[in-house]
Parts: structure tokens; sequence; C-alpha cells
């Protein structure tokens, strides 16, 4: 896995591979998947790997495993099927099995050799130069031994072939010795002419004597050739050993001169070496059985397996999420009744919606003050109209702990961002994004709550941001971020808007001077009112003082608001002014008997999409153009049509590149 690790131990002599085994994802069974193994890593075994994958599974280290088989036979040496839960994704299965089992392991290189006696680290290409210089010493003195070991045979078998050649007076010589010392000293004694020795060794035996010993008219036996001669038996006296002799002597010589054209240049020693590795490869050589793959094997982020795409995250009440790919709710016109998005009842509404990508990660804010971070793609990807699975099942809640919030954000890396807390007692705080970053099982600590109160909203902040926090009761309050100081994580907050009796806030957002804040409403009205540019600020901002009971700053009343009427655009009804924190706001939507309260609010431009869910769980997927752009102290338009006893639960954008045009659909009657 991975060609840079490759390259580093090529080029430095050290490197760590990763070697994964072979795996692929199969379909059974109705919506079921398995992950089939047919390859494992180099001195792994298939029972040890069964085990450790059984052992993760039982300690709940890896869920999405229902059951693991070991299917290996005489036909197929591994196959492995680890068959999948309903709800598990088989990227994260498969990479969790990569990053905690045996089915991927590390391998250490090391281009270790001795160098002249000496151990050396090299790189690949000084290991292959001093391989072949190992390789050429080798052949060398292999070739000199052959040389040596054929040229004393040659020897050798010219004493035999003269000795055959001059029978009658070796005979002679032996029979009248009284011993075989006494022989050996006459034979060495004994001269054979030229002519003899031409006429056994042949022609070109004759002239390689002459070119080792010389030219001479007679030559005599050595004692090496006088002890062989001894040795001849009666049999060896017949034609057929003389020439088989005489045939091993011409061999011999043409192997001595292939030995001297070898040791002769070392271009022959190269030639050798060449033809010896073709044929081992020509003997051993078979398609390549790893794969040398160009994706990284250390997978530290899980994500790097998972295809990005935008998600609609759902959680009801009771604690259900689920994911569902955001193209599966088409957009329609304003007033329809949408989308069955998920199987609730009346017992367990929605009450969280986002659009999320599979990359981001997800802030879970609890009743109890806590936050747990998990990644999108780790939530289980259900249908559209699935109920979803018990969060409890993914984080460690205690007893009693309820989601109260979640936010997705997509990295802690910027320094520059802030997460901002709105609870429903108006109390807001502000810490570095940052501080979040740590993943703990057991959560983190968020916000301290005061008693009573609980977490409504997050949003992500920057130097210079404006934000707006909304009440059930359609009051709406815009200050800037500095206005609240950065706090630690363990702390309560300071007070963002003073609320009336029996109002409570419900939202918050980043204003945009380019955009509007749109508001809906229980009973599925709402409207969009430009958010505007905000007005400078005169006097300090409120004094956070430690039990968070800021001095409110400028305020408007409910008496004090001026009614204005859909379409007016004065500029006092079409904007949201910048006030200090603290205040009781200005109106922003009328709350009345048909509108029911205010549920959420978000930041829309005339180009976005928005989605939209009831407590029923229908989702409707909306054209912000098609909702009107109105004044602030309005009723607004229809913008769902409900189910009786249904009620909206939340709304929120389609992010950019995630929206898509309008089905041309009748806009249903009085819409």
């Amino acid at each position: 896995m991975g060609r840079e690790a490759l390259i580093r131990g090529y080029l430095t002599g050290r490197s760590t591979i990763t070697l994964r085994a072979r795996a692929h994802v199969e379909e059974f069974g109705k919506n079921r998947n398995r992950i089939v193994v047919t390859e494992i890593p180099y001195q792994q075994t298939r029972d040890a790997i069964e085990e450790k994958i059984a052992d993760l599974v039982n300690e709940d280290r890896i869920k999405g495993i229902s059951a693991i088989r070991n299917e290996s036979d005489l036909k197929e040496p591994v196959r492995l099927i680890l068959e999948l839960k309903r709800d598990a994704d088989p990227d994260v299965v498969l990479n969790q099995l990569y990053q905690f089992s045996p089915l991927q392991t590390s391998f250490s290189l090391i281009f270790l050799a001795l160098v002249d006696g000496k151990p050396r680290i090299l790189s690949f290409k000084n290991m292959l130069e001093e391989f072949l210089r190992h390789r050429m010493a080798v052949i060398r003195r292999r070739t000199q031994h052959l040389l040596q070991k054929a040229r004393s045979r040659k020897h050798t078998l010219e004493g035999l072939l003269v000795a055959l050649a001059n029978i009658d007076e070796v005979i002679r010589i032996i029979r009248s010795s009284k011993s075989q010392a006494e022989a050996k000293e006459r034979l060495c004694q004994l001269q054979a002419p030229a002519a003899l020795l031409e006429r056994a060794l042949g022609a070109d035996g004759f002239a390689a004597l002459q070119e080792e010993r010389g030219v001479s008219d007679t030559y005599g036996l050595s004692p090496v050739q006088a002890d062989a001669i001894l040795r001849l038996t009666l049999g060896q006296l017949v034609n057929l050993e003389q020439e088989k002799l005489a045939g091993e002597h011409r061999e011999l010589l043409a192997r001595i001169g292939e030995f001297k054209r070898i040791l002769s240049s070392d271009a022959g020693i190269r030639a050798l070496i060449r033809q010896e590795l073709v044929e081992v490869a020509d003997r051993h050589a078979d398609e390549r059985r790893t794969e040398i793959s160009g994706e990284a094997g250390d997978i530290r982020d899980m994500a790097e397996l998972i295809t990005e795409a935008t998600m609609v995250v759902t959680i009801s009440r009771a604690g259900y999420v689920k994911r569902t790919a955001a193209d599966t709710y088409r957009a329609q016109r304003r007033g329809g009744k949408g989308l069955t998005g998920a199987r609730t009842d009346e017992e367990d509404p929605i009450e969280h919606l986002f659009v999320a990508s599979t990359h981001d990660w997800l802030l879970v804010f609890t009743t109890l003050g806590k936050v747990f971070s998990l990644r999108v793609f780790e939530l289980p990807e259900l249908a559209r109209d699935a109920k979803g699975r018990a969060l409890v099942n993914l984080l460690e809640f205690e007893a009693g702990e309820k989601v109260a919030d979640c936010r997705a954000v997509s990295g802690f890396e910027d320094p520059d961002q802030f997460l901002l807390l709105a609870t429903r007692g108006g109390i807001v705080k502000k810490t570095a994004l940052e501080q979040y970053r740590r993943r703990r099982t057991k959560g983190l600590i968020a916000v301290k709550l005061r008693e009573g109160d609980e977490l409504v909203d997050a949003v992500i902040a920057r130097p210079g941001d404006e934000v707006v926090l909304a009440t059930a009761k359609g009051m709406a309050i815009r200050f800037p971020e500095s206005d609240a100081r950065p706090m630690g994580r363990d702390t309560s907050g300071v007070r963002g808007i003073k609320l009336g009796s029996g109002d409570r806030l419900v939202g918050m957002v980043v204003a945009d001077p380019a955009a509007t804040l749109l508001t809906v409403c229980a009973n599925g009205y709402g409207k969009r009112t430009p958010f505007g540019a905000g007005t400078p600020l005169s006097g300090p901002p409120p004094d956070e003082s430690a039990s968070g009971d800021a001095e409110p700053g400028e305020a408007e009343t409910d008496d004090g608001e001026s009614e204005v009427s859909e379409g007016d655009g004065t500029s006092s009804g079409m904007r949201y002014r910048t006030q200090h924190r603290g205040g009781k706001g200005v109106r922003d939507i009328k709350a009345t008997n048909r509108n029911g309260e205010v549920v959420s609010v978000v930041s829309v431009g005339d180009e976005d999409q928005v989605l939209m869910m009831t407590a029923r769980g229908k989702i409707q997927r909306v054209n912000v153009k098609e909702i009107k752009s109105i004044g602030r102290n309005t009723q607004g338009v229809r913008i769902m049509r409900l189910d009786d006893g249904d009620s909206l639960a939340a709304v929120v954008p389609v992010p950019p590149g995630e929206t898509e045009e309008a089905d041309a659909v009748v806009p249903p009657p009085g819409a």
C-alpha cells in the first residue's frame, strides 16, 4: 500500500511498507453486504486473523459485523466471510479491519549487506551494484576453479591416451618391475615421440600440449600420469574405452577454451551473470501476486476510504439517528406536503435535522452540557423512510442523558473559528473551536448549564461576525460576536437576549448582509427578511459579570415596536439593526394563532434550497426564491402544508453544489 514507502526504501535503504489483505464486498440476501477476504498478508495465518476479528467484534471495537465464517478449502486456500449488519457501511467496517486486525500489517525493509567485510546499509541502486560485484567475484573464482579441475583432468587423460597408444612398452615396463614404486619411476623415465603423442591426442590436443609444455621431439610422463596408468584395468584397454577417453579429452579442451574466454574480460563474466538470471526467471517466474497500490496504506483518517457526499442527518426526540443522501429529496414548490422522511410516531417526533458532508465531524451536545464527536459517515445510512438507529449505541450516554443539539463542522484547525452556544434561557457562550478537538468516549464538558436551562443551538463564528438570536414568541436580537468574550469549555456564558414572560430561545444564526433570515413557525408559515448592514454601536459592550446577568444594551420592547405590513419596504421594517447583547431585541415575525410559535431560523440566499421536516417525519425540499422576502413585523406566507395534528420541527439549508432545479409542478391552491 503506497509507493512512497517503496521509493523511500529504494533511495535510503530503510523503510516500512504496509501489506494489506485482498478483500471485496459482495451483496447477499436483501439489502445485506458481506466482506470476502481472499488473500492475507505475508507471514499471517487464516486462523489467527479469524480469531483476532472475533475478539474485536466481541469487544465491540468493530460493531458492523454480525457473523464470521471460514470457507477456505483446497480450491480457495483463503476465503473468510464477514457478514455485515444491515445498517453497517462496508467501507467503514473494512477500514476498521485494516486498522485493528492483522488484515493490514507493516513490514520493515533494510538493505543491509557486507561490503568488503563490513556491514553497510545500501540504496537499491548500490545494492544492485554490490550484488553484481559480488556475482562477478563469485563467477571468477568459480570459473578459475573449474578451469583448474579441467586442466588437471586433461593432464591425466593425456597420460592415459599416451599409454594406450604405446601399450606394449607400458606393459613390458610394468611386468619387469619388482614393485609399483619401481614401475612408476620407470614410467616417468619413458620418453614418448612427438609423432606418437600427436596420433594419440589429435591435432588440437597435441597443439594444446605444445602450448603448455613447449615444442620438443619427445615428451615424458608426469608422476600423476604414471599413477593413472598404474590404475588402469584390463577392461579399459578395449577400443571402446579408448574412444571414450578421447571424446572426454576433446570435451575438456572445449570447456577449457570457454573458461579462458570468460576469464579474459569482465564483459564475459557479465554475460554469464545475465544468462544465469534469465534461466532463473524462465524456471521460476510467474505473474506478480502482490499488487503495488498507489493508495497510502497507513490510513489514520477513516474518511480517506469514504466518498464525500452530502447527507441529510435526522435525530428524533427519542434519540434515533440516521443519514440519507441529500439527493433523495427532490425540490418542490412551497406549500407542498413533502415526502416521508422518517418513520415516526406521535411519541417520537423529529427534533434535529441538518445537512452535512460525510467527511464532517458531528458535535453532539447533550442535556448534561457535554459534547460528543463522531464522523458523519459513522452514522447508519438508511432509507428515506427508515426510523434510524438509537444514538446510545454509538455514544456512551449516562443515565437520563439526551441529545440537546448537534452541529456539523468540517474541521478544528482554523484558530479564528469559535463555537458560539446558545441556551433556551437566552445565554450565549463563545469558545475556540479547537478546544473541542479531543475525542473522548465519555464526552467533553461543553458548557455549564444553569438549573432548568438547556442547549438549543450552536454556530461557528469568526472575528467580525454578527449573530442573530430568535425566540419562540417572534423576537430577535442582532449583536457582534465580540460582545461575548472567549471562554473555556467548562463555563456557563453570558446573557445574549432578555426574554419576555413565557418566551424561550429557539435558534441562532450568523448574520450575512447579502442574505436573508428565513423564519419558520410551527403551523407551516414563515417568511424571509433581509439582514441588512449592521449599524455602528455606541458605547462599550455590556459588562460580563460572573453571573452573566449583563445590563441590556439598546433594545425595543413589544410596545415600542412599530407595526409593518407585508411588503412594507421601510428601513425599520426590512432589516435587523445591530444592538448590544442582553437586550429584548426587535420583532422578527408575528407569532399569531395562525402561525404558531417560531421553531427555527436559518440564513439563506435567493439561489439556495432548504429542507424542512415535520414532527411526524415528512421532509420537503424547497427553493428559497419561492418564499417571499418581506418585512420583519409580519405574519409571512405558507411554506409547507401540514397534516392535521402535525407541526414543523426543523429547517436547514442545503449546501452549495447540492441544489437542484425545482420540479415543474403546479402550486397547491391557496399556497
